[in-house]
């Protein structure tokens, strides 16, 4: 055997091309649609939803149209009809989730995964062959379901012409949706142990759809634009949002997949006082292998900068998001449409004396330093749990906005006439602390976010997260907490003297 197997170890090993691995894919594909094509528990719900739903959907918008325009909204019934569309594709795609998360774990326990995982196929052939055969029937039965509607719509009774743009975008909002809900079931159909975890697990999917779908139909309702030939800019948005998403769950699905793994766990089990355990070494580890710190000193000499060097590409990332913002801040101040048109002679020495009373008000009783520290660290904890949830983009949505703020209200200070030196003054002397604080925190909650999406070398999901879980907790007890705590006594008790001199109060 040895001298079969030594040729073959060395044998050059050729990528599959793209095609190769469509191709692959698409048998996997064909084989699953054509089963989900024979169980008449699928096809069924499909037909009603293509052919029954839109007309349901049709004498719905007729009568709610009817109803309004008895007193005088009938713009409210006008744009109730291109939420209905969005309804009626958004149903028969509820069905996909279903479907994908059978796709790993529903076939290991009726015992005929080990075949398909036996065969010569990729990870990655397996994994874009399954995503697409759940996908594929839900999708074709919500477009028939929103062909139907529309016809019924434009021949119908209410004669409803819509806008082209707008149809195009509830099509592209039903296939992204489609994508995102079938690519987040397929990672939990291919992690889970049983169909019964899997569906309880389907409700972190469902119901941020969900809560998506609400979105999208307010901005239906009140968006200024929902007229314009070109689409609800808001919708474009949350396409591309959704196609960021999508490529986000399939980088992370095909990265986690291991059909080894997938036929060798049995059961999961969660055992808590270790999983603090580990964490733990993690935070006080410093070093790659975990050695434990001999005390203080040796844990800020050597563990801090490890755990530094590992979030460095998101230091990189979180600095240019952060910069992008304060110049797009900039440029907007810049637009006549958002000038504020300030007045250049405000007398400028009594801005010391209205900072101490500002500053007053809206701590009130509050010591200023524990009202300063408290409202960064509420900022950057909700950035924290969306950044979970979201593979790191939370992160770089939320903190950064405080910047387009700054850099709106310095093109206000320049286009005014004012000097900006007195106003950057009392900005960055509390903010060269805070500043690089903020931006370390949000590369953090990033890198914690984004893990999932790109593991590290010889690492397995478990491994990283809780690696990059030690790291954030280490750097927020040694670094953030006492920065933000120092930054808020300079800019409790220093900016403010700062500013009386500069401004010459």
């Amino acid at each position: 055997m040895a001298t079969i197997a030594e040729p073959i170890s060395r044998a050059p090993v050729s990528r599959p091309s793209w095609r190769r691995t469509l191709a692959n894919a698409l048998l996997v594909t064909e084989r699953e649609v054509r089963d989900s094509f024979r169980d008449w528990r699928i096809i069924a719900p499909l037909l009603v939803l293509t052919f029954l739903f839109p007309f349901l959907a049709q004498f719905v918008a007729g009568q709610f149209t009817d109803y309004v325009s008895e007193y005088g909204a009938q713009i409210i019934g006008e744009r109730t009809i291109p939420f209905l569309l969005m309804i009626v594709g958004f149903f028969p795609i509820s069905i996909s989730l279903v479907i994908a998360l059978e796709t790993f774990v529903g076939e290991k326990e009726r015992r005929s995964l080990e075949p398909l995982l036996s065969t010569p196929l990729s990870n990655t052939e397996l994994y874009i062959g399954k995503m697409l055969a759940a996908m594929i029937p839900p999708l074709l039965s919500s477009y028939g379901g929103m062909f139907v509607y529309l016809a019924s719509l434009v021949f119908g009774d209410l004669a409803w012409r819509p806008q082209g743009a707008l149809v195009v975008q509830i099509i592209l909002l039903t296939t992204v949706q489609a994508l995102v809900m079938v690519t987040g079931a397929v990672v939990v159909s291919s992690q889970t142990t049983s169909t019964r975890a899997a569906n309880l697990l389907a409700s972190f999917i469902i119901i941020p759809v969900a809560m998506l779908i609400q979105g999208e139909s307010a901005i239906m309702f009140l968006a200024p634009d929902a007229e314009s030939p070109s689409g609800i800019g808001a919708l474009w948005a949350i396409i591309a949002g959704m196609l960021i998403v999508v490529i986000l769950l399939l980088r992370v699905g095909n990265t986690i997949f291991n059909r080894e793994e997938l036929l060798g766990r049995m059961i999961d089990q969660i055992n808590l006082k270790r999983s603090f355990q580990t964490i733990w070494r993690q935070v006080i580890s410093v070093d790659e292998r975990g050695t434990r710190a001999r005390n203080l000193v040796d844990w800020y000499r050597r563990g801090i900068p490890v755990s530094i060097k590992r979030v460095r590409s998101a230091i990189i990332v979180a600095s240019f998001v952060f910069l992008v913002a304060f110049i797009a801040g900039y440029a907007l101040g810049t637009s006549p449409n958002w000038r504020l048109n300030l007045p250049s002679d405000l007398p400028l020495d009594r801005v010391s004396g209205e900072m101490g009373v500002a500053s007053q008000y809206f701590w009130g009783q509050r010591p200023a330093i524990v009202g300063i520290v408290l409202q960064n660290w509420r900022i950057l904890a909700a950035a924290s749990i969306l950044a979970v949830f979201s593979f790191g983009v939370g992160a770089l949505l939320l903190t950064p906005a405080v910047y387009v703020v700054l850099g709106y209200l310095l093109s206000q200070i320049v286009q005014a006439g004012y000097n900006p030196f007195p106003f950057a003054l009392a900005v960055l002397t509390h903010g060269v602390i805070e500043i690089p604080v903020i931006v370390l925190a949000t590369a953090v909650v990033l890198k914690l976010g984004a893990v999932v999406t790109r593991l590290p070398t010889g690492m397995t999901l478990g491994q990283a997260w809780t690696q990059a879980l030690g790291d954030t907790v280490k750097l927020w007890l040694a670094v953030l907490l006492p920065g933000l705590f120092f930054a808020a006594f300079v800019e409790a008790y220093i900016t403010p003297l700062v500013v009386r001199i500069a401004f010459g109060g």
